[in-house]
């Protein structure tokens, strides 16, 4: 089974191709650049380096959100593209479970942590029992303050990732009362491959959908469309009904 998986939902802009129990190629990207100018040139370089037709893929995996709004779009758009050029199914994999696979078996609770501004982040509670990713809360946004004291709660030893740790890092250290790490460079963003090994096991589950149906989930209104309801609301003329 070959899953050609795409993540553009945070910082980083990636693009792998596994095969079975083998990553046969990934580009991930960090640095300067946006989406837009970087996702579809990687999976040109897919393309190029690996040999392989696109025809071969058996399904498009995408990172579905949370996560940048203008990302998810990016992403989105050129998986439903590459869908119905190929009529190939997608793969719809939620962005912090595959933030947390990156983890794979570790100890103890996994957090997976992304900046969602004002104080907040997308989140998700997770551990490995057996050699299964289980979600103990599914990826929701939460105040920062809110999820370190569930953590706390739970009182149970806690790995974060993600973009939203130099974000957050001295509230966790003051705040969280349990013990708690980092995962290291190589593992704390989010990477195509990821997506890809988690995308496999839902194909075979039969958990896809058409490019036709793929809808992001971005678990909150952008910040446009807060700012637009805002301005309605004061617009209304007093003893109006909202």
């Amino acid at each position: 089974m070959r899953i050609l998986a795409l993540d553009s939902s945070g910082l980083t802009a990636s693009v792998a191709v596994v095969e079975d129990e083998q990553i046969l190629f990934e580009y991930t990207m960090n640095y300067k650049k946006t989406h837009s100018q970087t996702l579809l040139p990687m999976l040109d370089e897919a393309v190029r380096m690996t040999g392989l037709s696109l025809d071969t893929v058996d399904a498009i995996a995408v990172a579905a959100g949370p996560g940048s709004f203008t990302g998810l779009r990016i992403g989105s758009a050129t998986a439903k593209g590459l869908g119905l050029a190929l009529k190939k199914p997608l793969v719809a994999v939620p962005t912090v479970d595959a933030l947390a696979y990156n983890l794979y078996d570790a100890q103890g609770l996994i957090c997976p942590i992304m900046d969602a501004r004002r104080k907040q982040v997308y989140t998700g509670i997770y551990r490995f029992e057996e050699h299964q990713l289980m979600t103990l809360k599914e990826q929701w946004a939460a105040p920062i303050e809110e999820l370190l004291e569930e953590l706390n709660q739970r009182g149970e030893m806690v790995t974060f990732l993600g973009d939203g740790v130099p974000v957050f890092r001295e509230l966790i250290a003051e705040k969280l009362q349990v013990p708690y790490s980092f995962a290291p460079a190589h593992v704390n963003k989010q990477r195509a491959a990821a997506v890809a090994a988690l995308g496999s096991i839902y194909y075979k589950e039969g958990r896809t959908e058409t490019a036709m149906e793929h809808i992001p989930e971005y678990l909150r209104v952008s910040q446009a469309e807060r700012e637009r309801a805002e301005r309605e609301k004061e617009q209304k003329p007093a003893g109006t009904k909202i």
